[in-house]
């Protein structure tokens, strides 16, 4: 029994969903330090806590919309939804491992605690009352993946680029208003049922979002790639090789949700479509390349 809870508790905290903080990241390649054993620990250290911290966030989460997630076609077999894990043993587990986590950040450093204090308070407003709220609810989604990359940064005692924030932020609402946008198209009449903010929404309305978006990323990312401003602080004027890469990431997305009907959990489509994995893996090594060698 103890190891079917540790079980159902693992998968509650949601590992396949931990490859989000890998924004953690971003600062560390882009300062020119992938190679720094000090930088990389503390790095990866950061990645640890908000693993945690988003675990706690995924309990927490699940506890608020029980009733909201067993009305939804997959959610429903979620182990708390099911009732395969218990609501105090997941409340219990959320608290502890929400405490040590930030404590830990704060015991790193103090603004990167207070940046954790943020993800973690902005993410419980969200269950509760922030994503009732049009549009802000998906900005808040964006909040959290700016608050790893600039954490990220502040581990590591780096420069925050604003580049880097925006970048963040446009691909964020992008993968967030396409998760909107599968979640109304897929579950028809049950939709408002599941999430009632997806009555403030029509596939209309968030392909005019996603169009924006899209071109937004593309602009913002080849502007930083090309700024001179960049360029000489890298060191490099061959940054901008990895826009086609992009452009084709983004393009993929976009078949994907509107020709396969995907994009309602960026995460699965990440590990389950081949060429848009493939092309993540070669802008990767693109950028180490020409930021390195």
């Amino acid at each position: 029994m103890e190891k079917f809870t540790l079980f159902q508790l693992i998968r509650s905290l949601r590992p396949k969903q931990w490859i989000k903080n890998t924004f953690v990241f971003a600062a560390l390649i882009f300062s020119q330090h992938l190679f720094n054993p000090a930088y990389c620990l503390k790095s990866f250290i950061a990645f640890s806590i908000f693993c945690l911290l988003s675990g706690s966030v995924y309990l927490i989460n699940d506890i608020m919309d029980v009733d909201e997630d067993r009305l939804h076609p997959s959610k429903k077999r979620r182990p708390i939804a099911s009732g395969k894990l218990k609501l105090t043993t997941a409340a219990i587990t959320a608290v502890i491992i929400g405490a040590c986590s930030m404590a830990a950040s704060f015991y790193l450093d103090l603004i990167f605690g207070i940046i954790t204090i943020v993800y973690f308070v902005s993410n419980i407003a969200y269950s509760k009352y922030l994503k009732h709220i049009v549009i802000i609810d998906v900005m808040v989604i964006a909040l959290g993946f700016v608050l790893r990359a600039v954490g990220g940064g502040i581990i590591i005692k780096v420069e925050i680029s604003p580049w880097l924030i925006i970048c963040t932020t446009l691909l964020a609402l992008f993968l967030g208003f396409g998760k909107r946008r599968h979640e109304l198209v897929t579950m028809n009449e049950e939709a408002h049922n599941h999430r009632p903010i997806l009555s403030e929404y029509s596939p209309y309305f968030l392909d005019q979002m996603i169009s924006v978006l899209t071109a937004s990323t593309v602009v913002a990312y080849a502007l930083y790639t090309m700024s001179t401003e960049v360029q000489a602080k890298l060191h490099t004027t061959h940054l901008n090789l990895t826009i086609p890469f992009v452009l084709y990431g983004i393009f993929r997305y976009l078949y994907l949700i509107h020709q396969k009907k995907s994009g309602g959990n960026p995460t699965s489509v990440l590990f389950t479509d081949k060429p848009l994995l493939i092309n993540i893996v070669l802008w990767m090594l693109t950028v180490c390349i020409v930021l390195y060698f």
